[in-house]
């Protein structure tokens, strides 16, 4: 069988993993292709084909270039229909989706975070590490409730779910979650073991090198000064005692790392507001949004505006977007980001459209007057646009509240998928 296309990538990447695995299930072939990262993807041939320079980048035969891991694998999986990878009916492949979005955004997202921020890629946080960790264990618990009654995550075969779960706790037990954690997860673990050595996949991810204590940071060692050389007392004058005190401070020095002050998040230091963000961000998710004791009207009876603002949020290339749930997979990875301020803001967003004809949009309700204190904590931030909303405008009010209730419409473009950042 001739190869489908050649995969740019390397060994490492989670998603290799899982496009190799589905490729062996669906019994196609890939070809690896020669690459060298940070400079094959920097090369004119390869951005003519993949603009945005990333991996995996898949060069299908028929002409198909393919980025995001999540994208081909699902490509992979529709070569071969009868594998049963994308399941039986349209409702199994959304649940597929479901749960490859799920173990991407709420649980490697933050395994992924921390191995970047503890290996130095990104400066370390103690906090967001902190909140990471929560939200990787908080996916793993409700993945440990959903596996307690299944063997496959979606029917009662193997499909790109279970690869993708399964490639994301794989990493996740290498790195984070260690010995006394795993021992809360017998049903996760269990999935593990039942993927990863089926037949066809038992060459693909080999075995996890469970870890016993989950990594953690190791500040840079302190530079130890060097102690001047003594000089010679004089044959008359008097010996003095060296303090004793002197001799303990250098070795705490030597010994200890200070803690750098923390600066208070000047979003701190505002007045106190009525309007508690928590109990809006319940009152969300128990309440129908629309109608009597609806949450839009629990906001309107609570929301402060001098505590508070509300922006209206654009992705600014959306000529950009393709696949509908390739758009969706990107607000998940926008507010992933934005974790660090999740203390601060409330945001609702949407993919409105069909494949190849959408645009990103949504609201954050946030505090403060100023957005950018609270976005700016994601790299990506300035990859929109926001524009305050001013809910005594009656088209700005309309907007807002049809992108809470997620049936927003702008030019003929009807709200296809969502999602929240409470």
């Amino acid at each position: 069988m001739a190869p489908i296309g050649k995969l740019y990538s390397v060994p490492s990447m989670n998603q290799t993993t899982i496009i190799k695995a589905t490729a062996a299930v669906a019994g196609v072939e890939l070809e690896q292709a020669e690459y060298k990262h940070y400079e094959d993807n920097k090369k004119p041939d390869f951005l003519a084909k993949f603009p945005h320079g990333k991996i995996p980048a898949l060069e299908a035969a028929n002409g198909l270039n393919l980025t995001e891991g999540a994208a081909i694998a699902r490509y992979i999986a529709s070569l071969s229909p009868n594998s049963g990878l994308l399941g039986g009916t349209a409702e199994d492949a959304a649940l597929v989706d479901q749960y490859v979005h799920f173990a991407e955004t709420e649980i490697h997202a933050s395994t992924e975070f921390i191995f970047m921020m503890i290996n130095g890629y990104l400066a370390y946080n103690k906090a967001i590490h902190t909140s990471m960790t929560d939200r990787q264990l908080r996916g793993c618990n409700t993945l440990e409730t959903i596996l307690l009654t299944r063997t496959y995550l979606v029917g009662e075969r193997l499909t790109l779910a279970d690869i993708t779960v399964a490639s994301v706790i794989f990493m996740a037990v290498s790195y984070t979650v260690d010995a006394p954690l795993r021992a809360k997860y017998p049903n996760v673990l269990r999935h593990l073991d039942l993927i990863i050595n089926q037949p066809k996949l038992k060459e693909v991810f080999g075995q996890p090198k469970f870890v016993e204590k989950a990594a953690q940071y190791t500040p840079p060692a302190k530079e130890k000064k060097e102690k001047e050389p003594k000089q010679p007392a004089a044959a008359q004058a008097p010996k003095k005692e060296k303090p004793k005190k002197v001799e303990e401070d250098d070795d705490e020095e030597e010994s200890l790392v200070p803690e750098e002050p923390k600066a208070k998040n000047p979003l701190d230091l505002l007045p106190k507001s009525t309007f508690n963000l928590e109990d809006w961000k319940r009152a969300y998710s128990n309440k129908d949004t629309r109608g009597a004791d609806g949450s839009l009207e629990w906001f309107y009876q609570n929301f402060d505006k001098e505590g508070f603002s509300i922006y209206r949020v654009d992705f600014k290339y959306n000529e950009e977007l393709t696949q509908v749930f390739m758009s969706s997979n990107q607000i998940g990875g926008f507010f992933n980001r934005l974790e660090a301020s999740r203390k601060y803001l409330f945001g609702s967003m949407g993919v409105l459209g069909t494949n190849n004809d959408s645009i990103i949009t949504g609201v954050l309700i946030l505090r403060g007057q100023d957005a950018k204190p609270v976005v700016e904590v994601a790299p990506d931030y300035e990859s929109y646009n926001y524009k305050r909303v001013d809910l005594e405008n009656s088209e700005d009010k309309a907007y807002f509240e049809g992108a809470l209730a997620w049936d927003l419409e702008i030019d003929g473009r009807k709200w296809a998928d969502g999602k929240n950042f409470k």
